[in-house]
């Protein structure tokens, strides 16, 4: 089955930051295209750039259905395929780790200090373990070939 390919936009040029995303999609729906994926993945990945390729005409939501468009693949794709973008969890457990590790060793140091204004210690130090874990995780994906080369803007 065929990928759908994303239309040009008409009118003047897109702006710097779209014209990165649109970039980013069309790079995106190539290494998709790479892959052996089932024909009822592609037909949603279709659907999805269909979508994009109503709003050719206006700008603002051309790079808004981009951008969501983008994110239903991803998910589409991490789902059925197990497969993510560069950075995919390094970003995701850069949240994590500062959620998970930062805030409970910012209260540690704080309640240990006696001064509550110590909390924000933690945080950049669950930012640093969570980005670790995250680029580990990442580095393993792309040993076992899941890993798509394509960064999300």
């Amino acid at each position: 089955m065929e990928y759908t390919r994303l239309q040009p936009m008409a009118g003047p040029d897109p702006e710097k930051g779209l014209s990165k995303r649109i970039g980013a999609f069309q790079k995106l729906l190539e290494e998709l295209e790479k892959r052996q994926l089932p024909v009822a993945l592609i037909s949603s990945v279709n659907d999805e750039t269909q979508n994009v390729n109503k709003f050719v005409s206006d700008q603002k939501k051309y790079s808004k259905q981009l951008r969501k468009s983008q994110s239903a693949i991803l998910q589409i794709v991490e789902k059925e395929q197990n497969l993510v973008v560069k950075k995919h969890y390094q970003m995701r457990w850069l949240a994590l780790g500062m959620a998970v590790f930062g805030v409970p060793l910012g209260v540690s140091f704080g309640l240990s200090m006696g001064n509550m204004a110590f909390l924000g210690v933690g945080l950049p130090i669950g930012m640093v373990i969570g980005m670790a874990v995250g680029a580990n995780l990442d580095k393993k994906a792309a040993e076992e070939g899941r890993q798509l080369d394509v960064e999300i803007l």
